[in-house]
């Protein structure tokens, strides 16, 4: 195989490039190859600034299409004011962020192309407070800056990070302290191409340490890809070199502060997992250890068919259990790899039950092996509960490599076993809605809690590229692993504003407001006295709410407005309820 596959992974064309000319060193068996190296000893550079800056002056909308009404919970993401998608413009490689105190609290950014006609791209962003249900998009960082490979993520205070990387391989860091809905200016950080970041919220000596690593690639400090921040992004420790420098690939923290990474090598094509256990010292220099890893396959980047032509077929991520439960510790890398054979793709998981010692795999996608079929952007989290999520697209419907479905599976065993593979999505082309850039990105991105998932990914439901939000699972806004629809339904939590969201999550997210902080919104108070509970219904749980609030001489209690709770705020109560409310 030649190089031309790894330069069309490259953003620009590959005419006059010394990347791009020549082969790789030798062919490889079955088509598959192990190094990611061009002749002049450098890999490919997967962003650098390309086309002119284009804006679109009248922009046209059209609504959201409709076939994402086919109960998949899919939400699109970079809308108007209106909720309509923007004609003419492109939106892909997205990653979120969730609030961990408030978790309706969802921010996701993306690579915005304004306008198709160029491939120069800005940094959008979009915010939801009621868990992905409704989005509002912001305005770009720095318009007129270019921007690729948004990352983001969260401290334990529920601060929001955007990594942003600029034309000249430097990063920028955004913050925001409200979901999303502003933003401090830019700091100035250490990095380069392909970055991920990681922030510590595990209570520990690291808590809020914020890890970044990037690829040799092209970026600021030649080998040296690793740097740490220990006041909040704002400045960073000198960049190290870091054992085999892996690239394209993900961190995860264990529940003590154990810092791991994920990535192949430029070099040899291997799959490497460092481990760090000291990086969570602010006190001292990291340092880390290195096993190859066996995934059962190749991480490759090309094939006869080729759903994302110019960009990676995936990205490796690395995840940890941190439930306390019997695979408390397991080490997870999951990726879309190319087995032996004439299979061309599979998602993989690779298990480590030793801290990342040694690993067995196992293989996600349930199609038969002799398919043919392209399981491509395989995406993992892992939830607080051990639980393995896992996504990709998947080409077994059609045969055909860009005409994929989202599909879904879980673990609850430590990745011995996989469910049955769910599509989860309506069939999509990749190859369409190219913004002078032959893919569509080189990520997803999700999250986990104890009932499913929040995934941010790019499909072409409309004819072009858009970054949707996908909820997988019921909701679980108050994290106590029970549906939000039944916390309402049994009078568990209150639903004042009828939104189907509990109230103390409609509080958290600021969409309700609960000033003397007595756990029920200040929109509704009052406005039903007989409504106890606050869930827009009267009824016999009413009752139960009453008595409640009397032992505990709760505001609610007074129903004959005297300022006191007594025992004739009953008789008022029955009377109340009786009248009913409007």
């Amino acid at each position: 195989m030649t190089i031309s596959r790894v330069c069309a992974a490259a953003l620009v064309a590959c005419a006059g490039s010394a990347v791009c000319s020549g082969q790789l060193l030798g062919p490889q068996p079955e088509g598959k190859f192990k190094t990611f190296v061009g002749p002049d000893g450098k890999p490919p550079v997967l962003e650098t600034p390309a086309g002119p800056y284009l804006i679109q002056t009248n922009p046209q909308t059209s609504p959201t299409n409709p076939l994402l009404m086919g109960g998949f919970g899919i939400t699109q993401v970079n809308v108007d004011a209106n909720g309509n998608n923007i004609l003419g413009d492109a939106a892909n490689e997205p990653s979120m962020a969730i609030d961990p105190t408030a978790p309706n609290r969802i921010v996701i950014g993306w690579r915005q192309f304004d306008n198709v006609n160029s491939s120069f791209r800005q940094a959008g962003n979009a915010w939801s407070n009621d868990g992905g249900r409704t989005w509002h998009n912001q305005q770009v960082f720095t318009p007129g800056t270019f921007r690729s490979d948004p990352v983001l993520d969260a401290d334990a205070d529920g601060n929001i990070y955007y990594s942003s990387l600029k034309g000249d391989f430097s990063l920028d860091t955004f913050i925001s302290t409200d979901g999303g809905q502003t933003w401090s200016p830019p700091h100035p950080a250490l990095g380069g191409d392909k970055q991920w970041i990681a922030i510590d919220r595990t209570g520990g000596i690291g808590d809020g340490n914020f890890y970044e690593v990037w690829s040799t690639a092209a970026g600021c400090c030649g080998n040296q890809i690793f740097s740490r921040s220990t006041d909040g992004g704002l400045t960073y420790m000198s960049p190290i070199a870091i054992p085999n420098s892996p690239v394209w690939g993900s961190m995860a923290i264990a529940s003590d502060g154990t810092l791991y990474i994920v990535g192949v090598s430029f070099n040899n094509g291997n799959v490497y997992l460092l481990k760090s256990t000291n990086a969570k010292d602010p006190n001292q220099t990291p340092t880390f250890t290195s096993r190859q890893v066996d995934l059962g396959a190749v991480y490759n980047l090309g094939g006869n068919c080729d759903p994302n032509p110019q960009g990676l077929w995936g990205q490796l991520w690395v995840g940890v259990d941190n439930s306390g439960g019997p695979n408390d510790g397991n080490v997870y890398i999951v990726g879309s790899v190319d087995p032996a054979g004439a299979d061309p793709l599979d998602v993989r998981c690779a298990i480590s039950t030793d801290g990342g010692q040694t690993f067995t795999s196992t293989r996600v996608n349930d199609d038969p092996p002799s398919s043919g079929s392209y399981q491509w952007f395989g995406t993992m989290s892992v939830a607080p509960n051990g639980r393995i999520d896992v996504v990709w697209n998947d080409s077994r419907e059609t045969g055909i490599c860009n005409q994929s479905r989202l599909y879904y599976s879980s673990s609850s065993d430590g990745g011995q076993t996989w469910s049955a593979n769910v599509a989860m999505s309506p069939q999509f082309n990749s190859h369409i809605g190219w913004p002078q850039q032959n893919k569509i990105g080189d990520y997803y991105h999700m999250r986990s809690d104890l009932l499913g998932a929040d995934l941010a990914w790019a499909a072409t439901f409309n004819g072009e590229q858009d970054v949707y939000h996908l909820r997988i699972g019921a909701s679980d806004c108050n994290g106590n692993g029970i549906a939000d629809s039944a916390d309402i339904s049994t009078g568990f939590s209150g639903d004042c504003n009828a939104n189907g969201i509990p109230d103390e999550c409609d509080i958290a997210a600021g969409v309700l407001t609960d000033a003397d902080g007595d756990g029920f919104p200040d929109e509704c108070m009052m406005t039903c006295l007989p409504d106890v509970n606050h869930d827009g219904t009267l009824d016999s749980a009413d009752f139960t709410a009453w008595i409640a609030a009397f032992n505990s001489a709760a505001p609610e209690c007074d129903q004959n407005g005297d300022g006191m709770c007594t025992s004739a705020d009953f008789t008022a109560w029955v009377a109340n309820f009786n009248a009913g409310c409007n």
